[in-house]
């Protein structure tokens, strides 16, 4: 029993220990959870107070997209208020002018309506008349028939007169003969002689009035068909004028424009008038101001300038330079696409740049008031159309079309000014390679040289054509009182001759004579002459037509 006790207490003591243990171990493990538990909490409360800030930073952030989302939707319905307002006004306008369009179009032929039916009014009143004057040209020629019918029964009478005449007129020569023998004593051979003497006179007289008399027919067959040939290329070719001064006048749409122009102390004016070399005349005219040059470019760079100037508002000497070479070389553009337009509507083939820049320039040249790319092509038409009608060749008609675009060129060339027009032109040509019939044509069109070929004088009658027609050409009236004036004093150095008078417009020239002094035949040689004279020493268009007028008078006194 003894061991019982010992093993009891000490069971009772480990148990004791045990508990002690226990409950230390459990409260050290209480406050291990105590520790972990706060820590949790701590923790917790972190995590709390960082979602807080978080969820905060979301909230100000989601705010500000947010605001950032209803300004761009301000800005989009703006926006899109802004471009509907737009195209609304876009539609409108396009609108309007569909409607101008279609109104102008629906005037013009209106217009284009009442111009045909005036026409036809014109046509079919032209056509009344000219029955009527066909009527009474019928009726005078059934008149003249009936008078033509008794002056030849009245001829036919006289014949069988001066036949019985001359049947004892023969037989009185005869006899005057035998008695002129006896009387004059002169030999079967003298008077032979003098008998042939006088049929030589006789028949240079004769031969003379046959020679005026095919002249005169000669003459009137070529007009004839000179007038056939131009009246069917006439009718064929279509015209075109220009009339073009030395002087341009720009319009201003506000006269505090003429102060911007010049410019302080005058640099701006100064500064344009170097850069185009032009004159600007700004004078106390409203509204406008004159550009002056004898060279219409030069013109035209001015003028495209200021436009751009005044439609810019920067006006200034750095701004005017850069202006001027811009526009110097759209012109440059333009005059390439002149002469290449020039050549395809001509619809002519193998032509050098250098030609075609040349023929481009004639757009800004004129001769006699007449624009020269005008006149050129119409030149080329009326030369193509007449080598046609003269039955030439289709080569030579192309020929002829290209000696007439081409037969002014040497006017717009810089090169040898000392040469006349017409060589410079050959010489120009000669070089781009052209075929020999346009080189003699060129050169030969104003007979600085001698033609060889048949296009030269076609070339030189188109060209006359063109700068004679009415209207073409501009002629100021004091060259045409001295043309007038040198006309009616020409014939006086003939005599016999006592007045001139030039008539409609320096077209007829009549010439009046003494007939004591100027026979018949001596008149037909005055009007040749004179003609001639003309011809070789004066320079006009077309052509004038020459009258020699001779007149006897006899008067007697009853008593």
């Amino acid at each position: 029993m003894e061991w019982i006790v010992p093993i009891a207490v000490g069971l009772l003591v480990g148990a004791v220990i045990g508990y002690v243990g226990f409950q230390v171990a459990a409260r050290k493990q209480r406050e291990k959870l105590h520790a972990q538990e706060l820590d949790h909490q701590a923790r917790l409360e972190a995590l709390e107070k960082e979602s807080q800030a978080r969820s905060q930073q979301l909230e100000r952030k989601a705010h500000q997209k947010l605001q950032e989302a209803n300004r761009r939707l301000q800005q989009a319905e703006k926006e899109a208020e802004k471009r509907t307002r737009e195209k609304l006004a876009q539609e409108i306008t396009e609108a309007k002018e569909k409607s101008q369009k279609l109104l102008s179009e629906a005037e013009a032929r209106t217009r284009e309506v009442e111009d045909r039916h005036r026409q036809v009014l014109a046509l079919e009143e032209s056509v009344n008349r000219r029955q009527s004057e066909l009527q009474a040209q019928l009726s005078a020629l059934q008149r003249d028939l009936e008078k033509l019918e008794q002056q030849r029964e009245a001829q036919e009478q006289r014949w069988q007169e001066l036949l019985s005449r001359e049947v004892a007129l023969a037989d009185k020569e005869k006899s005057l003969n035998q008695k002129l023998e006896e009387v004059a004593g002169l030999s079967r051979e003298e008077a032979l002689q003098q008998l042939m003497e006088n049929l030589r006179h006789e028949a240079e007289e004769r031969a003379r009035n046959h020679i005026q008399q095919v002249l005169e027919e000669a003459k009137l067959q070529a007009v004839q068909e000179s007038q056939r040939i131009i009246a069917i290329t006439l009718s064929r070719v279509g015209v075109e004028q220009a009339i073009q001064h030395s002087i341009t006048t720009f319009p201003l749409e506000s006269d505090e424009h003429k102060g911007r122009i010049i410019g302080r102390e005058g640099r701006n004016i100064r500064t344009l008038e170097s850069l185009t070399g032009v004159e600007i005349i700004v004078d106390d005219t409203p509204g406008a101001i004159v550009i002056s040059s004898h060279d219409p470019i030069r013109r035209e760079v001015a003028s495209r300038t200021l436009q751009l100037l005044l439609a810019d508002g920067r006006v200034h000497p750095a701004r005017i330079e850069e202006v001027a070479k811009k526009v110097e070389q759209e012109i440059e553009e333009e005059i390439r696409n002149a002469g290449r337009r020039a050549i395809s509507g001509l619809d002519l083939r193998g032509v050098a740049p250098e030609i075609i820049e040349l023929v481009g320039r004639m757009r800004f040249r004129f001769s006699f008031g007449q624009n020269l790319l005008h006149h050129s092509k119409e030149v080329a038409r009326l030369s193509a159309l007449i080598a046609a009608e003269l039955g030439l060749s289709k080569e030579r008609v192309r020929f002829a079309k290209r000696a007439g675009l081409f037969h002014d060129i040497g006017k717009v060339s810089d090169e040898n000014p000392e040469l006349p027009h017409a060589l410079l032109g050959m010489e120009i040509l000669r070089r781009n390679r052209e075929h020999p019939e346009v080189l003699n044509a060129v050169g030969a069109h104003h007979d600085e040289i001698e033609m060889t070929t048949i296009l030269a004088p076609i070339v030189q009658v188109a060209d006359a054509i063109s700068g004679a027609r009415p209207g073409a050409r501009r002629e100021t009236v004091e060259k045409y009182l001295q043309r007038i004036q040198q006309l009616e004093a020409l014939p006086k150095k003939f005599p016999g001759v006592t007045q001139c008078y030039a008539i409609q417009a320096g077209r007829e020239l009549r010439i009046l004579v003494e007939s004591e002094k100027v026979s018949d035949t001596l008149t037909d040689q005055i009007a040749q002459a004179v003609a001639e004279e003309i011809q070789n020493t004066m320079q006009y268009p077309g052509q004038i037509k020459v009258t020699v007028i001779r007149e006897k008078r006899s008067t007697a006194t009853a008593r």
